[in-house]
């Protein structure tokens, strides 16, 4: 259904805070329809547009859940939500926010794809760790909900119980690894306690090497955790026994955590894709470098994702060159093409100097609702974005704000984040770097680091005026997330205001060029098979290497995988070399076969191996010159001479025959009698 038959209902909230309808206006083709309290006194307005049976937008989402109530009775009713109250109208700017609220309603209304899930499933087995009473105790009270064994760690004096409703053993954990529902390990020094211990558990002989799995792991030890990110691992729970409260906060966790549970798919990937190994020679390792949790791994050529043990941080597919990991929640084209829609009806509206912040939906949220209720609320240029995690968002996602004619970037953080921003940060320094190189300005893309509402507002009043577009870019991001990649900065380099055509970059970087020792080259192609994006290829008709710059992602296969290391890769962004034909590295004439005149191989090559084994090697000397023929044929009249000569190309020379006494002095004899050997 068009936007124009759509409604559109804004409210000033009891008016306290103004409605530039007439921005709004510019920027939405909605009916419009104004209220000062939707919620209460206006609600027949609601009413009325359910009625009329279009798509709704209501820009509130504090009544929400009000709104959807009273639509149950039309359970056709398309209902969208956007809120521009805590983003835009309760701001000390807030006069100036019509253009901002008009973009905010506009992309709402983009549509997002739906959200793919990973099934964990728990019957309750579970493992408490411990070393003391505290972890007998935590098990006692659990014990009517779980499945419970306690594994007590270098124990000190532990009383015996009255009653063994569950096992308590003793061991140390050696290694972990698993999820909710799927959890194994390794232990040492596991014993089974005495059934006569009296005063205390007394333990047998202990053994290292036992196995055990359990669905979710209560870890009351003290101890280092078992996970890397521990906190993001489902089913371990983890509390520092001297916590009393942290104490009873996992022990009420651990009590839920039994039945069926869903979380997202936060990565999609694609292994035909991945750069990472080829022929047992590592290249691209950028994911497993960020990988906050371990759930990802080398899997032969490529990597494997653990989607149960993914917390969605998104670093690896921020980083990722190839595209074979993306990130799903949403794929990175459905975000582009909402802030596309966000920035296209700014400027629409009249809007200038849009500085986008990203943010996720937990702090961001809490510290832009908290700025608007009690500090000076968001500027009136600065257009928030809500994505699942600011760590999602690679150089594409921020190169095409300046693309789409913004004029900044901020992305807002905890203090100390929950996940690692090193790939942000890469991210971040790319695109900083290229946006200045085309003459956006300088420092135009920050994180910010706060959990300070008034330091929020003051980090974007005092962030720098870039120049914005005069054209800005107008493409639809649609495809696999390199193709977005390509596009992305194909736009922004007709976008920018001062284009160069070549960027250098830092290692890392997901663009670059391959540096070639031509005289050292002998075209073996070795670099071609690794190649896994084709930036790499030969010519089936003639002795050729070629270079696409466009489709090299820097992994350095090509490098590490060149048997005469006469390979080097260079990260930068060349516009011209992507604009232009395949470059051709090497070229050299064939070697044309002595049996049948076919090309194959090449002449510089062919002459240096002849040269090498007329010269050194006793197969190929002496009597045995002829057998050189042989490297000067192709494969097929190769092994045709061989055949047909009946000789062992690989044989060596035969010795001579042993001579016996008898021999020699029958030779001898023969000498004396005919010395003339007549």
């Amino acid at each position: 259904m068009s936007a124009a038959t759509s409604r559109l209902l804004i409210c000033s909230c009891e008016k306290t805070m103004p409605l530039d309808a007439e921005a709004i206006g510019r920027g939405c083709t909605a009916k419009l329809t104004q209220a000062n309290q939707l919620c209460g006194l206006d609600l027949d307005r609601f009413k009325e547009a359910l009625a009329e049976g279009s798509p709704i937008t209501v820009a509130c989402t504090q009544e929400a859940p009000l709104f959807r109530e009273v639509a149950e009775n039309s359970p056709q009713a398309e209902l969208t939500f956007v809120n521009i109250r805590e983003t835009g109208g309760w701001s000390k700017d807030a006069a100036a926010a019509g253009p901002k609220a008009a973009a905010l309603i506009a992309a709402a209304g983009e549509d997002m794809p739906p959200i793919s899930l990973v099934t964990l499933e728990s019957s309750g087995v579970a493992l408490i760790y411990g070393r003391d009473e505290i972890a007998i105790e935590a098990a006692q009270r659990l014990a009517d909900r779980l499945d419970i064994t306690v594994l007590l760690t270098r124990p000190g004096d532990v009383t015996p119980r009255r009653t063994n409703e569950f096992p308590v053993l003793k061991g140390t954990i050696r290694n972990a690894r698993g999820h909710l529902g799927q959890f194994e390990l390794s232990i040492d020094d596991y014993a089974l306690p005495s059934p006569s211990s009296r005063a205390k558990l007394v333990f047998g002989t202990a053994r290292d090497g036992a196995t055990s799995t359990c669905d979710l792991i209560l870890d009351l030890s003290g101890g280092a955790p078992l996970f890397p990110a521990h906190e993001l691992r489902p089913g371990y729970l983890r509390a520092d026994p001297r916590d009393k409260a942290a104490v009873e906060r996992a022990i009420a966790d651990a009590g839920a955590l039994v039945g069926t549970f869903d979380k997202p798919r936060f990565v999609n990937f694609e292994p035909s894709l991945c750069a990472h190994s080829r022929s047992s020679i590592t290249g691209c390792t950028r994911c497993l470098d960020l990988c906050p949790t371990g759930a990802i791994t080398p899997n032969g050529d490529s990597v494997a994702i653990d989607a149960n043990v993914c917390a969605g941080c998104g670093s690896c597919a921020s980083v990722c060159p190839t595209g074979a990991a993306s990130y799903a929640l949403p794929s990175v084209d459905a975000l582009m093409r909402r802030l596309r829609t966000l920035l296209q009806t700014y400027r629409k509206a009249a809007g200038s100097n849009a500085v986008v912040l990203f943010h996720d939906g937990e702090h961001g949220e809490e510290i832009i609702d908290a700025l608007a209720r009690f500090g000076q609320g968001l500027p009136a240029n600065v257009l928030p974005l809500r994505v699942n995690e600011v760590t999602q968002l690679g150089p594409e996602m921020i190169a095409s704000v300046f693309a789409y004619g913004g004029g900044g970037v901020a992305v807002v953080t905890r203090a100390k984040p929950r996940h690692d921003i090193a790939a942000l940060r890469r991210s971040v320094e790319t695109s900083d770097q290229i946006v200045a190189a085309l003459g956006f300005g300088a420092g135009l893309i920050r994180i910010i680091e706060t959990d300070d509402p008034d330091q929020l507002r003051a980090m974007l009043d005092a962030a720098p005026r870039g120049v914005a577009t005069q054209k800005p870019a107008g493409f639809v991001p649609r495809g696999a997330k390199r193709g977005v990649l390509e596009t992305t900065f194909r736009e922004l380099h007709l976008a920018a205001p001062a284009p160069v055509d070549v960027v250098p970059l830092a290692p890392g970087a997901p663009f670059g060029t391959v540096k070639l020792d031509v005289e050292g080259c002998t075209l073996c192609h070795a670099c071609v098979t690794a190649c896994p994006t084709g930036a790499l290829s030969d010519n089936p008709d003639r002795a050729m290497l070629r270079f696409t710059e466009s489709l090299c992602v820097q992994c350095g296969l090509c490098e590490a995988t060149c048997p005469e290391k006469v390979i080097t890769i260079e990260p930068r962004l060349d516009f011209q070399a992507w604009n232009s034909p395949q470059r051709v590295l090497k070229e050299e004439e064939p070697f044309n076969c002595i049996a049948c005149g076919k090309p194959f191989g090449t002449k510089s090559s062919i002459d240096r191996v002849l040269a090498k084994l007329g010269e050194k090697h006793w197969m190929f000397q002496g009597a045995n010159a002829r057998r050189l023929d042989v490297i000067k044929m192709c494969a097929d009249c190769r092994v045709e001479a061989v055949v047909n000569e009946s000789f062992d190309p690989h044989a060596a020379p035969q010795r001579p025959p042993v001579m016996s006494t008898e021999d020699y002095l029958r030779a001898r004899n023969v000498k004396k009698d005919d010395p003339l050997g007549s």
